[in-house]
């Protein structure tokens, strides 16, 4: 998408002359990256990811058709898949996530194991049936889980 100035900035632009004085500053940074390039050879530079994101977000304001003409160590598409690949990571929500699903609270699981305890002849059901009369709804499965992560058996048919 070519970008538009708007009178404002183009007479701006002008008045400052900053194209007069950027040209060859762009100029020789386009040269001394020739030179750099030259040196290197056939080699292939290697980029960590702290300068590949660096790269990439300068590269995505720039845009594919001006990467084109600039872009002299990577190449446009590089630079585009580094920003989809690096840039978005920000955004995929990973730091939020935790390790997993949260354990039953501590009191449930206290009642959980008493009920068991107490009650030697009460399968899963049952339990989860009492619990549920107190307005916790647990599943049944979660139920055999605590059970079993503290070394209790109950019975597994319906009392």
């Amino acid at each position: 998408m070519p970008r538009v100035l708007d009178p404002f900035r183009f007479v701006l632009i002008s008045i400052a002359g900053m194209n007069q004085h950027q040209l060859p500053i762009i100029d020789y940074l386009r040269e001394e990256n020739r030179v750099l390039r030259e040196q290197l050879g056939g080699r292939r530079v290697r980029f960590n990811d702290g300068q590949r994101r660096r790269l990439a977000a300068k590269a995505k304001g720039l845009g594919r058709r001006m990467l084109a003409e600039v872009a002299t160590i990577v190449t446009p598409e590089t630079l585009l898949a580094w920003h989809r690949k690096l840039i978005a990571q920000k955004y995929d929500g990973r730091s939020k996530r935790g390790p997993g699903r949260p354990r039953t609270a501590g009191e449930i699981e206290a009642w959980v194991l008493g009920m068991a305890d107490e009650n030697h002849d009460w399968g899963y059901r049952r339990i989860q049936g009492a619990l549920s009369n107190w307005g916790h709804n647990i599943a049944g499965s979660t139920i055999a889980d605590i059970l079993q992560r503290h070394g209790l058996e109950p019975k597994t048919s319906q009392s």
